[in-house]
């Protein structure tokens, strides 16, 4: 390290030669594979988009020029260059740096950006903003090639060009995103957008076009028509930006150039930047995939690191998820998975092996994927669209207006509901119950653990209408697999333990840590029963009624805000029941911070012993030699 410890803030960073950017951008890279070796995190896409954001902070007057991210997690050297290199070690780490762009955190991080398709609406509307005071200041927004198969990011294309504002969007083409890219638009960048293709045929163009002499100072005008009609700025050019590129996004001190150039043109510009994620760590250019969001490993050796564990540890969710959807499909032929650039983050990869012509990844889509498989169930089939929670926010429009609306059988798989860990609030998946359970004509359940889920996949492809199934991030219980999946009682819980003093009523992964404190209170004379609900909708109102009358405190436990949330559902349904007092434990009224999920069920009181010992509080019979989890929400 020989350059970046002095560099503490852009300012510095500009202090030196164009030279020795090479040097800086080579040391930014060592930083975040040594870091990211001992933490995991993102790896691939925040190597791939060093030198860009390097030549960025080079030639803008960052903070006052403005820079937003899409997706966010292309940002580490940004955080590095911009103060918190000596804080680095400890992003996604709880009490750290978050892993993405957050206003709280650095005047430099100008937008929150944990999800895609994002930057140009919010990067345009700082520049109206910039417009409207009279302000003269530049904004970029850097956009990753994978964003560019989301909707959001033409409707912010289309209004730059009609605003004509001045507003740099830098493609940073890395010809891969998350997953393999897909779609048509996917396959024109491949094809067309390498630096020697796409300079050799124009080159070609414009010799065959100096032939025609004649025409005159219209040769012009042809020469721009044919640019636009052959070029990858053809799409771009004609919704009202200037085009300019493709250019190697790794040749830092070019890039400097280009954006010295660029930075004295006026209106929307459009800089396309041809990378290579995982760029200087040859696992990670080999197998983007994999190396997108890498847990620990040997950075010398690229091997993976492992907790030491006496046995084989069970399942993940996801995994089960998977394996049980590839039998359904022997099942019915009906059956059709479809995802948002996610086979392998929800398991569909899988199902996607085994029948590839009943699989599709619509790209970064969601409120297409959910409109696309409405149309497939209107046909006859049985689409099941798989997306993480916090992803499926996106599509909550055509879920009613499209899917419950026309009661079509679709089944939702919702990956990573509840807390997720390290990346934080951006995707945390803790609202689905809220924003689902209003909606009429959709069932709702949530599995205890991987064999439920198997069972729930089931119930939901056997219905007649819509339904959704939510699973946690992780792995599972490690109970047995029952060998064949069997259809639900419809809205029907289950009484797992009985007790005469509280009755624990969970829903989903809480269930099993339900049990868990459910044995503490009883070891300190609190006698404790569980009943595993399984479905937030219908209720099993009949339990509910002989829960309430069995004992005279009920409690909820769910891995989801509290407002709108399980404990909702049950005072709506006890609404007409006195003498039954209720609490209600799950995510309180703010958006919980990253860390791992330990210390996050900790916090908000969802732990084992957090339900132990909120409940005996609660009943005015604290347990004895017990301390609260830090942090507790009361």
């Amino acid at each position: 390290m020989k350059l970046l410890p002095s560099i503490n803030s852009p300012s510095d960073l500009r202090r030196l030669k164009p030279e020795q950017l090479p040097q800086v951008c080579s040391e930014i890279r060592q930083t975040i594979l040594e870091t990211i070796s001992k933490t995991g995190g993102h790896l691939g896409s925040s190597l791939g988009a060093t030198e860009i954001i390097t030549a960025l902070h080079y030639v803008f007057k960052t903070p006052r020029d403005k820079v937003v991210f899409d997706t966010g997690h292309q940002s580490y050297g940004h955080k590095i260059i911009t103060g918190r290199r000596e804080k680095f070690p400890t992003v996604r780490q709880f009490g750290g740096i978050s892993g993405f762009p957050k206003r709280s955190e650095s005047e430099y991080d100008v937008f929150g950006t944990g999800h895609a398709s994002t930057a140009i609406s919010a990067a345009l509307g700082v520049a109206a903003a910039r417009d409207l005071k009279g302000e003269k200041f530049k904004v970029v927004a850097l956009v990753a090639d994978g964003c560019m198969t989301g909707g959001m990011a033409y409707e912010g294309l289309q209004n730059a060009g009609m605003l004509q504002s001045d507003l740099l969007v830098i493609l940073n083409d890395n010809q891969m995103f998350i997953s393999k890219r897909v779609g048509a638009w996917g396959t024109f960048l491949t094809k067309l957008l390498t630096l020697g293709a796409v300079r050799d045929a124009e080159q070609s163009v414009k010799k065959f076009l100096e032939r025609f002499k004649f025409w005159g100072s219209s040769i012009l005008r042809v020469a721009k028509r044919a640019r636009v009609l052959l070029f990858p700025g053809m799409l771009f050019e004609e919704m009202g930006f200037a085009y300019f590129g493709p250019v190697d996004g790794h040749d830092v001190v070019q890039l400097v150039e280009v954006l010295k150039h660029i930075k004295a043109l006026r209106g929307p510009i459009l800089l396309h930047c041809i990378t290579k994620k995982g760029k200087g760590y040859p696992h990670a250019e080999e197998d983007a995939t994999t190396w997108h969001g890498p847990s620990k490993f040997d950075l010398s050796t690229g091997q993976f690191l492992k907790n030491p564990t006496p046995k084989t540890p069970p399942p993940t969710f996801t995994a089960a998820f998977g394996k049980a959807l590839v039998r359904e499909g022997a099942r019915d032929p009906r059956i059709v998975a479809i995802t948002a650039a996610m086979p392998e983050g929800t398991g569909l990869d899988a199902f996607r092996d085994e029948y590839p012509r009943r699989f599709y990844d619509v790209g970064i889509a969601e409120e297409h994927a959910v409109t696309f498989a409405a149309g497939l169930a209107s046909e006859g089939y049985r689409p099941v669209v798989a997306l993480y929670s916090s992803f499926l926010q996106r599509g909550f429009d055509q879920v009613m207006h499209d899917v419950c609306l026309q009661n079509l059988p679709v089944t939702f798989c919702v990956d990573r509901a509840g807390l997720v860990g390290e990346d934080g609030p951006t995707h945390h998946g803790v609202f689905d119950i809220g924003y689902l359970r209003m909606l009429p004509n959709l069932t709702v359940m949530a599995p205890a653990d991987e064999n439920e889920l198997q069972h729930m996949l089931r119930t939901a492809l056997t219905m007649g209408g819509p339904a959704v199934m939510r699973y946690p991030r992780g792995v599972g219980v490690g109970v047995a697999m029952d060998p064949e999946a069997q259809p639900l009682p419809m809205g029907k819980g289950m009484r797992l333990k009985d007790g005469s003093a509280v009755t624990i009523l969970t829903i989903g992964n809480r269930t099993h840590p339900a049990i868990e404190a459910a044995q503490l209170l009883d070891d300190h004379g609190i006698s404790t029963g569980v009943i595993n609900m399984r479905f937030v909708k219908p209720l099993d109102a009949e339990m509910l009624r002989a829960a309430a009358a069995s004992t005279p405190r009920l409690v909820t436990v769910e891995d989801n805000a509290l407002q709108c949330g399980f404990g909702s559902a049950v005072l709506e349904a006890l609404h007409d029941h006195h003498g039954v007092r209720v609490l209600r434990l799950g995510i309180p009224d703010r958006f919980v911070e990253h860390g791992s999920l330990d210390q996050l069920f900790n916090v908000v009181g969802i732990s084992a012993p957090g339900i132990a010992q909120r409940v005996a509080a609660w009943m005015e019979r604290p347990i004895r030699n017990a301390t609260e989890p830090a942090g507790a929400i009361g």
